[in-house]
């Protein structure tokens, strides 16, 4: 029987999610592609439980994650049942709907109809009575904001969910349509989860700003871009990575000359911050007070013990921020 490390708090550094009582771990561990049906099950387990042994608390999933959707899901939940219910009240889990999840006019974006039917499937495919968080996870054009906000309150007033937050709202305008929306309803919004990293800024400033304004946390998704923000892709591109199999998610096209060379600057500094480039990496997306947390992914428990070795880390200089800045320009 599984027993976590009792020390297991004393390593992770934990950051309150806007102006909420939820504080978060400054590394979270997300579900999305290594815990589907496809995946080795012992090998989610020693991830999973090393995440915790390490004072990762949050573990991010979502209706489509998997593959195929609704697969990620059905793994925790079994790794749940065996190994990590005794530890259910110190756990923050959440799921989000908003993809595609079943045909029809029903299954998808942001209609009531959907989103209470989605959260239903999803408690019960992770054998849960309710998840911590509950997002939304992208803007629907077509559905009035009110009516998708109300969906996520009416989740929160029926006991299925603790906390609701949004994702992939990333015109600030969208986002803060979403904040004043459940404002009104009187269940605020927690967190945003937004695509964030060295390589990808677009939530600069105006979206953090928006976020700060309305005491909403952040968690930012990718902040290892796919992985070019790690030692993997120093020298090039090994026929076993993600870039050589030319996956939906990264192909080589993405790894360029440039991108090499400014890894291999970022690998530098890192070195002189004592940190590995992926901790670096994710020490650079936490700087901003208004980030609560950084979302990795994971192949093998390996890569989480190197990511957890970021929280706490040291404060960025001008200099260094400066000289991160002038690496990356034209990449």
């Amino acid at each position: 029987m599984y027993t976590p490390n009792q020390s297991r708090y004393e390593s992770m550094t934990y950051r309150r999610s806007g102006k909420s009582g939820l504080k978060l771990p400054e590394i979270s561990l997300g579900l999305w592609h290594n815990f589907g049906y496809a995946a080795a099950e012992d090998n989610a387990r020693d991830m999973l439980l090393t995440a915790f042994d390490l004072g990762v608390t949050h573990f991010d999933i979502a209706n489509n994650y998997g593959p195929p959707p609704g697969s990620a899901e059905e793994m925790f939940g079994r790794i749940l049942k065996s190994d990590l219910a005794p530890y259910r009240d110190e756990l923050i889990i959440s799921s989000k709907a908003g993809y595609t999840m079943w045909p029809g006019p029903y299954g998808d974006r942001g209609s009531r109809k959907y989103i209470v039917a989605s959260c239903d499937a999803s408690l019960k495919r992770a054998g849960l009575e309710y998840f911590d968080i509950f997002y939304h996870h992208r803007p629907d054009p077509e559905t009035p904001i009110e009516e998708t906000m109300a969906a996520l309150d009416y989740l929160v007033q029926s006991g299925k969910a603790l906390y609701v937050g949004i994702s992939n709202y990333n015109k600030p305008e969208e986002a803060e349509a979403a904040f004043k929306a459940l404002e009104r309803l009187g269940t605020p919004c927690l967190i945003h989860q937004p695509k964030y990293s060295m390589l990808s800024r677009t939530i600069e400033p105006e979206l953090i700003g928006a976020c700060e304004a309305h005491g909403v946390g952040i968690i930012v998704y990718s902040p290892l871009a796919g992985g070019r923000l790690t030692d993997r892709y120093l020298n090039g591109i090994p026929a076993d990575s993600r870039a050589a199999g030319n996956s939906p998610f990264m192909n080589s096209d993405q790894i360029t000359i440039n991108l090499i060379d400014a890894l291999s600057a970022l690998n530098i500094v890192a070195k002189e911050r004592g940190q590995t480039l992926s901790q670096m990496a994710l020490s650079w997306t936490l700087r901003h007070k208004a980030v609560t947390s950084a979302l990795i992914g994971a192949s093998k428990a390996s890569q989480i013990v190197d990511c957890c070795k970021a929280a706490g880390s040291a404060a960025f200089t001008e200099e260094e921020i400066l000289k991160i800045d002038e690496i990356l320009q034209g990449v």
